[in-house]
């Protein structure tokens, strides 16, 4: 079939571009900058903005699958970014499948849509939106979410939203090096007990139910409609696998501890200092990150077991080394 890829160069894209196109798929990747390392492989590689018009339908002439990665991460920046590329470049993506008669929109959401700053314990796919957000991308990807849901049966087009959490692997350029940058800078600490348990997601994983959810969706299908958690299937405590990793990696595992209370009140602190002052760069703290690193969030893979068959093909273990061999060579 032929398949579109937006964000294709980034870390969850080029899993899915390259194991698309090792099936024998056809392949269009888009994203802002050309991607010679794509083409090379023997993807057509295209620079297009989500919130262009007609190159963006251009490039779905033909398309029968589209796979949409592409976001603006992170948890610090102006509102206005995170909303032009996370909903409207989503909505836009949208209107132009249903133009070109795209059958199948496979959308990578995140957990953090349902998190509000409570635990999340084994949570199934029912687990509704947080009624509050505490960061702008995981509001833009709520928003996100809804759209893509909402567009299931539009002309015939069949939508699914996937949640894969913590995402780790090789080629991993957010979660384990931003952890090994903080340890080495003396600023990784233990928020709260210690003891939160979370659930990570091996890359080969996520493209993996990406690809099951795609080729098992039709407006008839269980999961049409549906937004499903992705992950390992069994979480973990996540600081005892944070010392692990930085063990692995040759730094230091002991690490102080600070109370989620105070871990919170300088977020908040810094959050102000840095709209007060127009800082650049991220705070070293925000209320969303203090809770990310005290509370639990860990998923329950059943609704996707059950409804397109998800299985998880790598172990915790073996993403685990991967990401320490990657950073190694890093």
């Amino acid at each position: 079939m032929k398949c579109l890829v937006t964000g294709g160069t980034g870390f969850l894209g080029r899993e899915l571009v390259e194991r698309l196109l090792a099936r024998g798929d056809q392949m269009v990747s888009i994203s802002r900058r050309p991607a010679p390392d794509l083409e090379a492989l023997g993807a057509k590689s295209l620079a297009v903005e989500l919130n262009e018009t007609t190159p963006l339908r251009e490039a779905l002439a033909g398309v029968e699958v589209v796979f949409h990665t592409a976001a603006k991460a992170g948890i610090w920046g102006p509102r206005a970014e995170y909303w032009r590329t996370n909903v409207e470049g989503t909505a836009n993506l949208l209107e132009q499948c249903v133009q070109a008669g795209v059958r199948r929109f496979v959308h990578t959401s995140s957990p953090s849509v349902t998190f509000s700053g409570d635990d999340h314990l084994r949570a199934a796919n029912d687990l509704p939106h947080a009624r509050r957000f505490l960061a702008h991308y995981p509001a833009s990807k709520a928003e996100a979410e809804r759209l893509v849901l909402k567009a299931n049966g539009a002309q015939g087009l069949a939508t699914v939203a996937l949640r894969p959490h913590l995402i780790i692997g090789r080629r991993d350029p957010h979660l384990v090096p931003r952890l090994v940058a903080r340890a080495r800078a003396g600023r990784l600490r233990i928020v709260g007990d210690g003891l939160n348990e979370v659930t990570l997601c091996a890359v080969e994983n996520a493209a993996h139910g990406h690809l099951l959810a795609a080729d098992r969706l039709s407006l008839g299908a269980p999961h049409a409609g549906g937004a499903y958690f992705l992950g390992q299937e069994e979480p973990v405590l996540l600081w005892p696998w944070i010392q692990d990793l930085l063990g692995r990696l040759g730094l230091d595992p002991k690490l102080s501890r600070i109370s989620e209370r105070s871990a919170r009140g300088l977020g908040a602190a810094c959050e102000l200092t840095w709209n007060l002052l127009r800082l650049q760069g991220e705070p070293p703290m925000t209320r969303f990150l203090a809770a990310q690193l005290a509370r639990s969030h860990s998923y329950d893979m059943g609704p996707a077991r059950r409804d397109f068959g998800y299985r998880e093909i790598v172990s915790l273990e073996q993403a685990t080394a991967e990401a320490v061999v990657g950073r190694q060579a890093g």
